[in-house]
């Protein structure tokens, strides 16, 4: 379990940072972020939530979890409208940021550079197993990675690709368990075999 670094948060030697929850889909990433955020609230510290409007999946404003955990948050269109309403908040939470733009990367290290703790959760790669958006970028300037892991629901062992169900070639497309399915390495790319000749055939 991840446990905050104990830095300081005030005064002349404070120092902002960034932390990456990254995974496939039914992993975790957001009951993690949500777990984060509630802990710095319970800490009194000042907590603001996005996530990209796009995301109407359970909740027009609402960050929410597979399992149905929420926590209020504020959609935007655009990852610079995060730093217009960040505001004084100590801590500053992102949800899905593989759907944001790219500005998002400059977005979260101008964030940690004023002092305050940026929490990213998002898909590391895509349905074709690609690394999804601005994701490599977020991990490469983060102080802190978590990847968490799924089950294979085929093998039921651990899982870190998100398999797509459809032979959609859409890179962004919404849905749960009817379009997606956790699967383990072997079964994805078995998968993406068969999707593969039956779109020759």
């Amino acid at each position: 379990m991840f446990l905050e670094p104990q830095t300081k948060i005030s005064g002349k030697h404070a120092s902002g940072s960034i932390e990456v929850i990254c995974g496939c889909m039914f992993s975790g990433k957001t009951e993690e972020l949500i777990r984060r955020l509630r802990r710095a609230s319970i800490a009194k510290q000042k907590v603001e939530i996005f996530k990209p409007a796009v995301d109407t999946r359970y909740d027009e404003e609402d960050v929410v979890s597979h399992n149905r955990t929420a926590i209020r948050s504020t959609p935007v269109q655009f990852a610079s409208d995060i730093l217009l309403l960040a505001g004084d908040s100590d801590v500053v939470g992102v949800d899905e940021a593989q759907f944001f733009d790219e500005q998002i990367v400059d977005v979260c290290r101008k964030l940690a550079n004023s002092g305050k703790r940026v929490v990213v959760a998002g898909l590391d790669m895509d349905a074709n197993g690609e690394p999804f958006g601005p994701m490599p970028f977020l991990l490469a300037i983060a102080e802190f990675v978590t990847k968490l892991h799924a089950i294979c629901t085929i093998s039921g062992s651990l899982a870190s690709f998100s398999y797509k169900l459809t032979n959609s070639d859409k890179t962004v497309e919404l849905g749960e368990t009817d379009i997606y399915e956790a699967r383990n390495r072997k079964y994805f790319y078995e998968g993406q075999k068969e999707k593969a000749k039956s779109k020759n055939q």
